[in-house]
C-alpha cells in the first residue's frame, strides 16, 4: 500500500499556501500548512512530515531560524523558498542544513519535482546507512563509519581485527571460508598460513564474546570457515515519493 508523504509548508502568504497545497495534494502528497515559524515547528513534531518547505522572509521567526531549529533536532529534509537569488543566501541556506533552495517566482511543477528528488535522494541515503549496519545481539557493526560497539560502548580493535570482522559482517549469517577471510584481512598477495585467521578470530572472541570458549557471535563451521551470527539491520519504514503523474 502506497504511503502518501506529508509535506509541511511554512509561509506567511495564505494565498500561496492554499494554491500550493491544492497542487501538492493533486500530485499525491498530504500538505500541512503553517503561516508562522512557531506553528511550523509545532506541526513538525506533531505530524512528522517527510519534508519541509519554508519561506525565508516571515515576520517573527524567519525561515533561517526555522531551518536552524529543525536541523538541530531532526534530519527532516528542508527546501527553502526565497525571493533573493544571491550566492550568499544560497550558501547560508546550505550551511544551515537545507537540502535545496528555490527562488521566487517558481512554478508549482518545478517545486514538486524538487520535492520528489530530495525525498528520493534522502531515502536512498538512509537505506544505504541502515544496510551498512549489522547487529548481533549487543554487538553493532557500522561498516560505513567503521565503528564497532558492544552494549553501546565502543570496542577498540586493531586494523587487522577490524578487517577480519568486517569481512564476516559483509556476509552476515553466511559461512566465509578461511581463504577468503585471509585475503580480505591480509590482502591477496600475502601468504600467511590459515593459523593467522584462527589466531585473530580468537582475539576477536576475547573482545566480543561473553565466553570466548563458547562463542555465540563468531561461530566456527568446522572444515569450512566462520560465520557471524548476525543480520543487517532492517530499514525503518520510509515514506515513498508519489509516482509521476
Amino acid at each position: 500500500m502506497h504511503v502518501r508523504p506529508k509535506i509541511l509548508l511554512i509561509d506567511d502568504d495564505p494565498v500561496l499556501l492554499r494554491f500550493l497545497s491544492n497542487y501538492l495534494e493533486a500530485a499525491g502528497y498530504i500538505p500541512l500548512r503553517a503561516e508562522t515559524g512557531e506553528r511550523g515547528l509545532r506541526l513538525l513534531f506533531s505530524e512528522r512530515p517527510a519534508l519541509v518547505v519554508v519561506d525565508v522572509v516571515m515576520p517573527g521567526m524567519d525561515g533561517w531560524e526555522v531551518c536552524g531549529r529543525i536541523r538541530e533536532l531532526t534530519d527532516t529534509p528542508i527546501i527553502m523558498l526565497t525571493g533573493q537569488n544571491t550566492e550568499a543566501d544560497k550558501l547560508r541556506a546550505f550551511r544551515l542544513g537545507a537540502d535545496d533552495y528555490v527562488t521566487k517566482p517558481f512554478s508549482f511543477a518545478e517545486l514538486a519535482a524538487r520535492i520528489a528528488a530530495v525525498l528520493a535522494r534522502t531515502q536512498h541515503s538512509r537505506e544505504e546507512d541502515q544496510a551498512s549496519v549489522v547487529v548481533a545481539g549487543d554487538l553493532v557493526i557500522d561498516l560505513k563509519r567503521r565503528q564497532v560497539t558492544l552494549a553501546g560502548k565502543p570496542v577498540a580493535l586493531t586494523p587487522t581485527e577490524y578487517r577480519l570482522l568486517a569481512a564476516l559482517a559483509q556476509r552476515p549469517g553466511e559461512v566465509v571460508a578461511e581463504a577468503e577471510l585471509l585475503r580480505q584481512a591480509w590482502g591477496p598477495l600475502r601468504r600467511h598460513p590459515a593459523g593467522y585467521v584462527r589466531r585473530y578470530i580468537w582475539f576477536l572472541r576475547r573482545k566480543l564474546e561473553r565466553d570466548p570458549t563458547r562463542p555465540e557471535i563468531i561461530q566456527t563451521a568446522r572444515g569450512f570457515g566462520y560465520r557471524l551470527a548476525a543480520s543487517p539491520r532492517q530499514p525503518m519504514p520510509l515514506v515513498q515519493s508519489p509516482p509521476p503523474a
